[in-house]
């Protein structure tokens, strides 16, 4: 029997792992493989910002499920201390008596190996297999090798295949800046996204690619629409563009959902329905897609407070969340409403004025139509009036009060 053995940080685990790995597997076919992530490595220290070792193991989880027959094992995380490969080797040992442990190692790790806590018993309980990270060192991996094999008895494998050019380091530094996932797997993106793992931001194109099962095929071009606008928004009002589309992009990630459905969400995020919400249960759309964008996007607060008020608005609104309110009712696909151009206009030259209008052609509409006021909607409107006379302007009239 055979054990395939890749220990490391895996902070995140890559494609760059996945690859060697891979490799590894076809070179020697073993029975097991085993990713390892360290609690303690003893090498270096982990970064600032490291996950707790429960996610590190999920998303080494994570990834090894793109690599069949390979999976995860929290040896270290579940030990105190160090995470010393001598130790790891010998509680497999004991699990796989008379199994040949292989070791999986890049060539930086080989050329320190005797550096390393008890090197003898480590190339006395596993053989070594190696990986390069770069080329140009191949003269070096073979001296390595040779000299190990004459001073400890080490069996050493030199695996070929292409260098692993990517690192944890360097997908770290791009995850804030919506990017690195080219570099992931699929459910790993996911999971760092979610838990907005080392300061990660979504990458927009991947947002848009979850965002379409949420959505009724009809309400496609209106949420592109929205993203657009707010984009244009964010810009002219020198707010962040990539925050205003992520906003926009899941505005009505639970529009679709059903009376029952709604009510469900709520119960699940412990959301409380008022009255107006009840007679009306399309309006909860806002909070359950808050509520939903946060916990499987991570969406943080100044985000999921976007989605929030895009329906009713709030006295107050930030920014950011007038910006997503007013790129709702104006976007280019909506269908020609009395005040629409005006507001449009407005939202370029003064926001609190494009929002007074907006609010004060829903109250109108609703009015007119019997329906059911939301008193948000209308404390929203009196704040944004009083704002503009506190300011001296004067509310923007729509052409021949259409």
């Amino acid at each position: 029997m055979r054990v395939l053995i890749y220990g490391g940080s895996f902070n995140p685990p890559h494609l760059g792992h996945i690859r060697s790995v891979q490799t590894a597997m076809a070179a020697l076919e073993p029975d097991r493989t085993l990713l390892i992530p360290a609690a303690i490595p003893p090498h270096k220290t982990l970064a600032e910002g490291t996950p707790d070792r429960q996610h590190r193991l999920a998303m080494t989880a994570l990834a090894a499920e793109a690599i069949p027959g390979c999976e995860a094992s929290d040896l270290e995380l579940a030990r105190t201390g160090p995470s010393y490969t001598s130790d790891t080797l010998r509680q497999l040992r004991r699990r796989y008596p008379g199994a040949e442990l292989i070791f999986l190692m890049g060539t930086d790790m080989l050329l320190t190996i005797e550096s390393w806590h008890e090197p003898e018993v480590i190339m006395a309980l596993a053989s070594l297999a190696i990986f390069a990270r770069e080329t140009g060192r191949e003269g070096q991996i073979a001296a390595q090798a040779a000299h190990l094999r004459e001073k400890y008895g080490a069996v050493v494998y030199e695996l070929a295949g292409e260098p692993v050019t990517v690192s944890s380091t360097g997908i770290r530094a791009l995850l804030p800046q919506r990017k690195g996932r080219e570099y992931l797997t699929e459910g790993v993106y996911a999971c760092i996204i979610r838990h907005r793992l080392y300061g990660a931001k979504p990458d927009l194109d991947w947002l848009w690619e979850q965002a379409y099962g949420y959505l009724k095929p009809t309400r496609v071009a209106h949420v592109q629409g929205a993203e657009a606008m707010a984009r244009r928004l964010a810009r002219r009002w020198g707010a962040d563009e990539t925050d205003a589309a992520e906003a926009a992009i899941l505005h009505d990630c639970t529009k679709k959902l059903d009376r029952e459905e709604q009510l469900r969400l709520c119960e699940k995020y412990g959301i409380i329905a008022d009255k107006w919400e009840l007679e009306n249960p399309e309006l909860l759309h806002a909070k359950t897609g808050a509520a939903f964008a946060a916990d499987l996007f991570g969406a943080p607060a100044h985000i999921a407070d976007a989605i929030r008020w895009h329906t009713t608005g709030r006295p107050g609104m930030t920014l950011l969340e007038q910006i997503v309110f007013l790129a709702d009712a104006i976007e280019e696909h909506r269908a020609s409403y009395p005040a629409l151009e005006a507001i449009r206009e407005a939202a370029f030259e003064d926001l609190d004025a494009a929002t007074e209008l907006c609010l004060r052609r829903t109250l109108a509409f609703l009015e007119g139509q019997g329906e059911t006021i939301h008193p948000d909607t209308a404390r929203t409107r009196e704040y944004y009036l009083q704002k503009l006379e506190d300011k001296g302007a004067l509310p923007v009239p729509w052409a021949a009060q259409e």
